[in-house]
């Protein structure tokens, strides 16, 4: 996300349990990222009330310590110069979880970043548990990259999927190309969609955009994965957006 250019700027990011952690949480929130995680088991999670004497009277029983302010406001300092760095570009976000993951319990820097994360995490759990509607998009978003993922899968059907190469340069060209071909490939899903749907509705079927949204571009058995491909470099594809078009007709509901 911090190396995106793009008009598009998200500020969201959605995971899976193994996606969060408390330092994970501090650094988001530091660099502007709001982590919203589908969370298995958030009951056995630590939930940090603001101050000692504060009692709630009916979920009193969730919070079982205290939000640790007087140690993030003395590495406070510390906090934003990792961030900074980050910004910077002298460092990266994996390599500080990396390194705050190896350091020791007892590491102040570490211990500030865990105390500041777990109070965000503690104000989103809060919020989970009390919105069904968070809960919904959460859970929607999270199926959404669980269905990528699974799409990946499939695409990268070379060597069962496994990246033999030690280099990281090697690395990282084969991931990167992963992508590019599922973006082309979910581009064309989604042109092939969209003329379904056009005939569907020059033949007189109304759709509303309730059946719309069940439709997914990560499908794959409409694919061969083995064969031969010819590439026709002088046919040149029409803009995307000038070529199609959603019926007009399409119902609201």
């Amino acid at each position: 996300m911090l190396k995106n250019t793009s008009d598009i700027q998200p500020d969201t990011l959605h995971a899976d349990t193994q996606g969060q952690s408390s330092t994970v949480f501090a650094l988001s929130y530091l660099l502007g990222i709001e982590l919203m995680p589908r969370i298995r088991n958030w009951k056995d999670l630590d939930f940090l009330r603001p101050h000692e004497a504060e009692v709630y009277e009916y979920i009193d029983p969730l919070f079982d310590d205290v939000a640790q302010w007087k140690l993030i406001q003395t590495h406070w300092q510390d906090l934003m110069r990792v961030v900074l760095s980050i910004r910077a570009g002298k460092l990266l976000p994996s390599t500080v979880l990396r390194k705050l993951g190896s350091y020791s319990r007892k590491n102040r820097l570490y211990q500030a970043f865990r105390a500041l994360g777990k109070a965000i995490r503690t104000m989103y759990l809060l919020r989970f548990i009390s919105d069904r509607r968070l809960r919904r998009e959460v859970t929607a978003c999270t199926n959404i990259v669980e269905s990528y993922h699974h799409f990946l899968d499939w695409l990268f059907f070379g060597k069962d999927g496994v990246i033999t190469e030690n280099d990281p340069v090697e690395q990282e060209k084969r991931l990167k190309y992963l992508d590019l071909v599922a973006s082309a490939v979910i581009l064309q899903n989604t042109v092939d969609m969209t003329r379904a749907i056009q005939g569907l509705s020059a033949e007189g079927f109304e759709m509303n955009r309730r059946m719309l949204a069940t439709m997914s571009p990560y499908i794959h058995r409409n694919l061969k994965r083995y064969g031969d491909y010819v590439v026709d470099l002088e046919n040149i594809p029409q803009p995307f957006s000038g070529a199609i078009h959603l019926p007009l007709q399409i119902l609201e509901t």
